[in-house]
């Protein structure tokens, strides 16, 4: 079992768990997590370099590192694993984050709890994202759900109790629809008289789902996924909860928790069920479409950093849901790079907020100005995140959005020429409208937090920031730089992803 490497992506922070369970104090526990989100980070780029390289030599195949191991034999239920383009991004992703965020955590009260739920909800995170198998997979997503709720709970700040258990609910909600999805899956994913199976490759080539039966599963599966992806009308409970949660949790919240959304609903909702998703679109691309435009002006008219960054995310993801509903090769691979780039700089932005309001004990940007004077390095920081979020060229904001934007334009003419209505083209141009919008909120902020005369005397003896807070800024930064000024190589390594089946089916490029 254990000759699979993609299995110690879920053993490593088991191991983690161990070891801050059996640490004694504070310096062991942050050693045992930064020893463990570095392993993490080596193996991620160990499976990158392994990927590549069978890639290249001609390998097509739609899954690599395939393993599986039964678990409950009469349901056929399997600990499934196997990666593509998209998973071994994700991986990454989710590596870097964890690393950045253990840093972000130098100074928290009650440092081995905090770290033990931390670690568990990163279990949930990698479990989910090696997982071919859909009741493994629908595991590891509640094994990253449930920890939120104490988290949020007990080291939040603000309305913390209400942020949690609202967040709780309605993902939890979520989840019920996500369930019923995947045990219908189940009962159509083989042909009369043959086993059924969870395994996703398997329903594939079975192709069995009826027409009908898609119809009644996808918008099931999509919402459920939907919902952590913060898609309008169910977004109401990341600006809260996301408000209310400690800087790290806030990390891995925004910058990985919501990406489980955007990818269950590519590999389950679209991928098994395409059909339904070519035909169903038109209703998600107008609630996505409101979650772009409706998160970027609300974000407009907050005042509380952690809430403008938070209505941010409800907009950027809202546009990786918006181009996976484009159905074409280069909205899709536009959206995994938003994927990215999003899941990196929001991760930034949320540090430096955090670095920030524990010295200035504030969050409101009215009460501050002058913080390049006063600390800038951080300022510098936030800077940078904000030119990434507005899509600043060279930064991963701008090669994602373009990509996606491109995409979705390339679609919506493709449609309108075929004479199957203009709707994908109306909406992409009301979305490429909230770039202006993002820009108005990300110089308004940084214009007021940075260059505005100083608002209280006090903030004058505040320091810059903490050679740990300096790793782990300078960690999302680089990344961020890394996608801007080498798009090719992500872009090369998602395209290896899609499955010319899906495009057969629906007659799309």
């Amino acid at each position: 079992m254990f000759s699979n490497i993609l299995i110690y992506f879920v053993v490593i922070p088991l191991l983690m768990l161990a070891g801050i369970a059996l640490c004694r104090n504070i310096k062991q526990i942050r050693a045992v997590a930064v020893v463990g989100s570095t392993a993490l980070i080596a193996l991620s780029v160990y499976l990158l370099v392994e990927y590549l390289g069978i890639r290249a030599t001609g390998n097509e195949a739609p899954m690599l590192f395939l393993g599986s191991w039964s678990w409950f034999a009469p349901l056929n239920i399997n600990l499934a694993v196997g990666v593509d383009g998209i998973s071994v991004a994700m991986l990454l992703l989710s590596s870097i984050i964890v690393f950045a965020g253990s840093f972000a955590s130098w100074t928290i009260s009650q440092p081995k709890e905090f770290f033990l739920w931390l670690i568990l909800l990163s279990t949930g995170v990698f479990g989910f994202f090696i997982s071919i198998d859909l009741f493994t997979m629908f595991m590891f997503y509640e094994v990253a759900l449930i920890p939120m709720y104490l988290l949020i709970g007990v080291w939040g700040s603000g309305r913390k109790n209400y942020s949690a258990m609202k967040l709780t609910l309605m993902l939890m909600g979520g989840s019920a629809f996500l369930m019923l999805g995947l045990i219908g899956i189940y009962y159509h994913s083989a042909p009369e008289g043959a086993p059924l199976t969870w395994n996703i490759l398997e329903i594939v080539n079975n192709a069995s789902i009826d027409k009908g039966w898609q119809y009644f599963l996808f918008p099931m599966t999509f919402v459920g996924f939907g919902v952590l992806g913060a898609m309008f009308p169910f977004h109401t409970w990341s600006p809260d909860g996301h408000a209310s949660a400690p800087t790290a949790v806030s990390m891995l919240h925004a910058g990985v928790l919501m990406k489980l959304g955007g990818y269950g609903c590519f590999r389950v909702a679209i991928y098994l069920m395409p059909e339904a998703a070519n035909d169903l679109a038109w209703i998600f691309l107008i609630l996505t479409g409101i979650s772009v435009v409706y998160g970027a002006f609300s974000a407009c008219v907050q005042t509380d950093l952690k809430y403008i960054n938070a209505y941010s995310s409800v907009s950027h993801c809202g546009l990786v849901l918006f181009a996976i509903l484009m159905l074409n090769t280069t909205a899709m691979t536009g959206a995994i790079m938003q994927m990215l780039s999003h899941g990196l700089m929001t991760a930034l932005f949320f540090a430096l907020i955090g670095m920030i309001y524990g010295r200035t004990h504030t969050r409101d940007i009215r009460q501050m100005g002058g913080l390049m004077k006063i600390m800038p390095y951080l300022a510098v920081c936030y800077v940078i995140a904000g030119m990434a979020s507005l899509g600043l060229p060279g930064l991963s904001g701008f090669v994602a959005e373009m990509t996606i934007f491109v995409g979705s334009f390339e679609q919506g003419m493709s449609d309108y020429l075929a004479g199957a209505g203009s709707l994908r083209l109306v909406f992409t141009i009301i979305a490429c409208c909230s770039i202006v919008i993002t820009a108005v909120y990300i110089l308004r902020v940084v214009g007021k937090l940075l260059f505005v005369p100083l608002q209280d005397e006090h903030h004058l003896s505040l320091t810059d920031a903490t050679w740990w807070e300096r790793l782990s800024t300078a960690t999302l930064i680089i990344c961020v730089a890394g996608i801007g000024c080498f798009p090719n190589f992500f872009n090369n390594l998602i395209n290896f992803t899609f499955v010319p089946e899906i495009f057969k089916v629906l007659g799309l490029n």
